[in-house]
């Protein structure tokens, strides 16, 4: 790994939540740090192996709960290092996909702040791929697309083109989008997604719960009615292959 020097920043992405899918650069990062900002979900098993000494500080958020500004998060990132202390922000997945790391390099790079990525596992392959489901596979689709789901089509704060996603003929990874399910089914139809188009649904990923259902497009959102976040979505193909 490379050097851990006072007075900077790493940001780490934590993989799924099985502490055994985190990398190892990573877990170096988090023993050496005097401070750690983690969010809810990610491999927190991993908080363990902090110093005794290390500040360990919860920003995460509760969906549709109390939760920790991304300014004030940034500003704890900057005040911390500027103390010239190594400063982890321990995120679940991937730091840059859908974890704001961008906006947490940019404001440490507008303050002067040393800092630096240590890439995560990202559910949205991880995931589907521990319920047997692979993203992509030969002679069945050639390639996939993420999505985030935590605003439903049709929401003036969605930029999502669900009528390109619809044509695409790839596999669509739904993040975030369970609870809209009902609402990005009947768009994915409207758009000329076929209504038996397999789709899945994985819950609890990486942990001892993990669950996962099945259905084709028309049917998922019942099926999945149930089902409460962390979770999953799948569209295409490939979500009926049943490895």
């Amino acid at each position: 790994m490379q050097s851990f020097s006072p007075g900077s920043v790493v940001l780490v992405g934590g993989g799924p939540g099985d502490p055994g899918l985190m990398t190892v650069a990573g877990l170096e990062a988090i023993r050496a740090a005097d401070v750690v900002v983690h969010d809810r979900l990610g491999a927190l098993d991993c908080l363990k192996e902090t110093r005794p000494d290390a500040e360990i500080i919860n920003v995460g958020k509760i969906p549709r709960g109390a939760f920790t500004p991304q300014e004030e998060i940034n500003r704890i990132l900057i005040d911390r290092a500027q103390q010239g202390l190594r400063v982890v922000r321990l995120k679940g997945g991937d730091n840059y996909v859908f974890g704001r790391g961008g906006e947490e390099m940019i404001a440490c790079r507008e303050a002067g702040v040393p800092a630096r990525v240590i890439p995560g596992v990202t559910s949205a392959v991880s995931v589907p791929a521990l319920a047997g489901i692979p993203v992509t596979h030969r002679g069945v689709t050639q390639g996939f697309i993420v999505v985030s789901g935590h605003v439903p089509p049709g929401d003036p704060r969605s930029d999502v083109n669900w009528g390109a996603l619809a044509a695409s003929n790839l596999t669509i990874v739904i993040l975030m989008g369970v609870q809209n399910l009902p609402a990005i089914a009947t768009e994915l139809m409207a758009q000329g997604l076929a209504p038996d188009t397999p789709a899945a649904v994985v819950a609890d990923g990486t942990t001892p719960e993990q669950f996962s259902l099945t259905a084709p497009l028309k049917d998922i959102a019942q099926a999945a009615a149930e089902i409460t976040p962390p979770a999953i979505v799948v569209v295409g193909a490939v979500a009926d292959l049943g490895l």
